[in-house]
């Protein structure tokens, strides 16, 4: 007689209980100064990198602005540039040797494009500092999302939500209301700067979408991509100066001045490398738009600081334009929440606000 027996197979299913954002897709090894990130928690990452970009963008920018009020800096925009990409690929080989993979996964083709965009985004962001104001360059700065938008449909095909759209929108008004407010009263405002400043975002716009793909797709490294963007970003900015003339002229200038050029530049890039290593993550592991989020959030601060620290003109238009584009940042903000826009809620939302509205008008009558 056979005995019936039973079988049984058990599974597991690991619950999490960690909070991670809808859009986040599943990514490997994250790695920020030479600390693996990846065994932490979603949210723990996100606050790691938050900090880290805020502390470190904090002091770059500080140091930027610091720079270029050295009288007879403003025309050498370009060879600051040319210095940080020096110091940035020291940074990202002695990152890279303390690893103990060094193999090299995305393409040289790749790095070129990167390196190209990247000079323009920096060399462009820099030179600017000679016909802008500080505060009107970081606002422009802080409207990324909008060509960010733009680079993520063309290059991967993305798709906004309303929320996205209007935040792009409210930028873009509050970034109009801020040059014209520049325009009026700063006497050096010149047009030149807002045509550099805008290449330099559009060319930032594809970074972060190339990055994002590039990185995912072959499972890179945060100092790989920074050294090999960065060297050979290099090699372009010193083939570009020498064949313009402008390198001995900078160079002779700079070693009037050491202290105040390469001496700042060297902590300048220091906390801009080691925020970069932070962007690069948030990138990775939560996409561009997210980590463009946090960085103009961050940059929002960086003009405050620059009106307690440095002397310029002030008009309270600055402060209604910088409202609208903060309010974009909510909306922006807002739209990570729900992937798709609930058309039910938006109709209770216009109701109570117009319901609310009502009421304040009858009780200001």
């Amino acid at each position: 007689m056979e005995s019936n027996s039973r079988k049984y197979v058990s599974i597991i299913v690991p619950q999490r209980n960690e909070f991670v954002l809808p859009h986040i897709k599943a990514v490997d090894h994250v790695y920020v100064l030479g600390i693996d990130l990846s065994k932490y928690s979603q949210t723990l990452q996100f606050f790691i990198c938050l900090a880290g970009v805020f502390v470190f963008y904090l002091i770059y920018g500080y140091l930027q602005e610091l720079i270029f009020s050295l009288k007879g800096f403003k025309p050498f925009g370009w060879y600051l540039t040319l210095v940080q990409f020096g110091y940035y690929s020291l940074f990202g080989l002695f990152e890279l040797k303390l690893k103990q993979d060094r193999k090299r996964r995305i393409p040289l083709r790749t790095y070129a494009v990167v390196a190209f965009l990247t000079v323009a985004t920096m060399g462009l962001s820099n030179t600017s500092l000679g016909y802008l104001n500080y505060p009107t360059q970081v606002i422009f700065k802080c409207c990324k999302l909008i060509p960010v938008m733009i680079g993520g449909i063309l290059i991967q095909g993305k798709r906004y939500n309303m929320f996205d759209v209007c935040a792009a929108m409210c930028m873009s008004a509050g970034l109009v209301w801020f040059t014209l407010a520049d325009s009026k009263i700063t006497p050096n405002f010149d047009l030149t700067g807002v045509i550099f400043i805008m290449l330099a975002l559009c060319a930032d716009a594809a970074i972060g979408n190339v990055q994002e793909k590039a990185m995912k797709a072959y499972s890179a490294s945060n100092s790989e991509m920074v050294l090999y963007s960065y060297s050979i970003g290099f090699i372009y900015l010193l083939l570009g100066l020498g064949f313009t003339g402008n390198l001995q002229m900078a160079f002779a200038f700079c070693y009037q001045h050491p202290l105040q050029t390469y001496g700042y530049a060297l902590i300048f890039s220091t906390s801009g490398y080691l925020g970069i290593s932070f962007v690069l993550a948030l990138i990775k592991t939560f996409g561009a738009l997210l980590a463009v989020t946090v960085t103009t959030c961050r940059k929002a601060l960086t003009i405050v600081l620059s009106f307690l620290f440095f002397t310029k003109p002030f008009t309270v238009h600055y402060l209604w334009s910088g409202v609208v584009v903060v309010l974009g940042i909510v909306l922006n903000v807002y739209s990570k929440k729900s992937d798709v826009l609930n058309c039910s809620n938006l109709l209770n939302l216009l109701k109570v606000s117009s319901v609310k509205l009502v009421k304040g008008y009858s009780q200001t009558v």
